[in-house]
Order: structure tokens, then sequence, then C-alpha cells
């Protein structure tokens, strides 16, 4: 199947495994990697940057024929090790870059230097434009249907509206979680599908048996979204320990909010409380859980590795 997407990473399969805060690691990509496909991780998922490197290190090696590996970029002030990972990943190399949360002028200029795709995060034609007119080599349209934090607008009225008005090849986030959701992106006219949710519960995703098989116990109605984790509405699987707290932001927070000065510093107090939180919940047990995912683990009946979970979308 050739589309734009394997054109621009020469890829077998036009499929890129979503970058996932903590879940995302190097056994889950390289085995993306041997099933034809692109996977991605997030920069952050690394405390410092000799383990990113060493990550890079060990993705080059084992890099094969059909597929390939990125890395995901937070570019706005919130991330303070931006800088330092993007000149990381130019020097290093990688397949593509994918941007979230700010503008991706500096790390286009930068990556395209040292031939590095960018790909960015979307939710809208207003900001799809801009960075169109920065140089993005495509566009990651994420819809109302993604997990963690999503867009507005349904994949139908997301893939039309940027493949009528933008000239870059649109790649549909969110809602895919069998081959038929897959086909059907490509019918209204995305040049392939970012999956995440979906490899949550693969054998290689280095979080706990508890989280995987929530995505196994747990459907689309259990998806709710929370303003509790970093400010913004974010979806999560709607166990107990989420309805005992409520999904709503605490009214102290909405009333410093709406403070000008104030509104920044405590975005990043509860972004940071938000990441502790769901770090807590991934590597460890308790009973205060918080676990990010999207609607797709409808389809997600049991733990498997995840070249079986690529081949459910292909065959």
């Amino acid at each position: 199947m050739q589309t734009k997407l394997t054109e621009l990473l020469s890829i077998s399969h036009p499929i890129i495994m979503a970058p996932m805060f903590l879940v995302s690691n190097v056994a889950m990509v390289t085995e993306a990697m041997k099933s034809g496909i692109a996977g991605c991780i997030p920069a952050l998922n690394y405390r410092t940057l000799p383990e990113l490197k060493a990550a890079i290190e060990v993705l080059k090696r084992e890099k094969v024929s059909g597929g390939a590996f990125g890395f995901n970029l937070i570019v706005n002030k919130s991330n303070p090790k931006f800088k330092a990972q993007l000149e990381l990943l130019c020097q290093e190399g990688c397949d593509f870059i994918i941007t979230s949360l700010g503008s991706p002028a500096e790390t286009i200029k930068q990556a395209h230097k040292v031939g590095i795709k960018v790909f960015c995060d979307v939710t809208d034609l207003n900001y799809a434009k801009k960075v169109e007119g920065l140089g993005a080599d495509a566009l990651i349209a994420v819809n109302d249907l993604a997990g963690g934090h999503r867009g507005s607008l349904s994949p139908k009225a997301l893939i039309q509206e940027l493949t009528l008005n933008c000239n870059i090849p649109v790649i549909s986030a969110g809602g895919v979680g069998t081959k038929s959701d897959f086909e059907q992106m490509l019918t209204l006219g995305a040049e392939g599908v970012s999956i995440g949710s979906p490899f949550i519960a693969s054998e290689e995703a280095n979080v706990t048996a508890e989280y995987k098989q929530a995505c196994v116990d747990y459907g689309a109605k259990d998806i709710v979204m929370t303003e509790r984790i970093s400010g913004t509405p974010c979806t999560v699987i709607n166990t107990p320990y989420v309805q005992q707290i409520g999904t709503a932001q605490p009214w102290y927070e909405r009333v410093l909010n709406k403070h000008r000065k104030l509104k920044k510093w405590v975005k990043m107090v509860r972004f940071s409380i938000g990441m502790r939180a769901t770090e807590k919940a991934a590597k460890q047990a308790t009973y205060k859980t918080v676990w990010v995912a999207g609607p797709s683990i409808e389809h997600t009946t049991s733990i498997l590795p995840v070249k079986a979970i690529v081949a459910r979308f292909l065959n």
C-alpha cells in the first residue's frame, strides 16, 4: 500500500505508532519497524540527554528496510529541554520528528538542514496553514477520537478540511482500532494514520500489567475527559479513583486561570503535578490510578506482541 506517507518515510505500510508519554519505548519501536511501519517516542520519556542518545543509537542499529523511527518534541516553553533535545536529534539522526504544543519553526529549520522530516500536530485549519507555511512535511491531524490531548473535530471533518485547503500530506490521529477504521481514514483522504492506544496493551510496553489489562477490560464508553492532569482536557480511563476525584478543574485553579499574569504559572504547576501522577500510575499499581487512553481501546481484547497488533490493521 503506497501513499505519500510511505514515500516520505520509506515504510511498507502508512502507519505511525504514535508517541505515548511513559508508554512508548525502544522495544516497541523496534518491533514496529520490523513490521514495516514507523514508530515514534516522546523525547521526554528520557530524563537525560545520554539516555536519549542511547535510545537513538539502538534504534539506528535495529532499523530495517521498510521501517522508520522518530521522536516527538514538545516545542513550547513548558519543555526546558527542547533546544538540547532538538540539537541531539539533529546530531545523531532519526527519520522524522513530530512537534506538539507550540511553534515548530526552529525544529523545521534545524531538522531540514540534516534531512530529518518534520510532522506537526494540528487540530484545526488555522494552525495547519501556519505550519505548512513554515515548511512542515506533513500534518498530524489530531481528531476528537484521539487519546490524551485530543482535538475537537471528527476524523471526517478534520481530514476533509485539511486535505481541501492544504498541500502537504495529512496523517489522521485518533479513532483507529480496527482494519476497517484504518481503511476509512484513507478513504476520507488521509495519507496514513497515527495509532497509539491499541499499543498500550502490548507485551513490549514498559508499563504495569494493571494498565495493560485496563485497556482490555475497559472500552470506549469508559473514556472520559479530565482537566486534572495538565489543565487542558485529556482523555483517561474512568477508573473508580477518577470517579472519586472528579474530572473538573479545582475551583481555585479556575479562579487563578482567569488572572492574566498567573495563568501560565498555574498551568505549569498543574502540568507538573499531573505528569508525576500519570508516571506513578504507569509504573506502579496503586489505588490512585489515572491511566491515559483513547476510545480505540474498545477493540483491545488481549495483551499481544506489537507485531500481532500491527497485523490486526493489515490482515
